[in-house]
C-alpha cells in the first residue's frame, strides 16, 4: 500500500508555515531592534538637552595632570632608592670580594707554613 498524497501535504504545509514563521520572526525582530535604537537616540537627546541643566563640578583631586605628576614622583622616588639599594649592594659585594680574597692568602699561608714545617 502507498500512502495518500494527503499525507505528504501536512510536511509541506509544515514546511510552509516554518518559512512563513521565519519571515515573521525576521519582520519582528527588525522592527524590536528599530525601536530599541529610536528610543536610545530620544534617550541622548534629552540627556544633551538636560546638559546645560546638570552642575558639573570639577574635582581638582581627579585631574589626570595631578595623578600622573603623583604617579611620576613615586615612580622616580622608587627608582631613587632601587640605585641606592643596588649601591649598597655593590658597596657589600666589594667588601665580600676583598674578605674573600684575605682568607684566600690566610689559607695560602697556612699551607705554606705547613708544608715548611714537615
Amino acid at each position: 500500500m502507498t500512502t495518500p498524497p494527503l499525507a505528504q501535504f501536512p510536511g509541506q504545509q509544515a514546511q510552509a508555515a516554518r518559512d512563513v514563521n521565519t519571515a515573521s520572526l525576521c519582520r519582528i525582530g527588525q522592527e524590536t531592534v528599530q525601536d530599541i535604537v529610536l528610543r536610545t537616540m530620544e534617550i541622548f537627546q534629552l540627556l544633551r538637552n538636560m546638559q546645560q541643566l546638570i552642575p558639573y563640578v570639577e574635582d581638582d583631586s581627579s585631574k589626570p595632570d595631578d595623578r600622573m605628576a603623583n604617579q611620576m614622583r613615586a615612580a622616580s622616588e622608587e627608582r631613587r632608592e632601587v640605585l641606592e639599594v643596588n649601591k649598597k649592594l655593590k658597596q657589600k659585594n666589594q667588601q665580600l670580594k676583598m674578605i674573600m680574597d684575605q682568607l684566600r692568602n690566610l689559607i695560602w699561608e697556612i699551607n705554606s707554613m705547613l708544608v715548611v714545617r714537615s
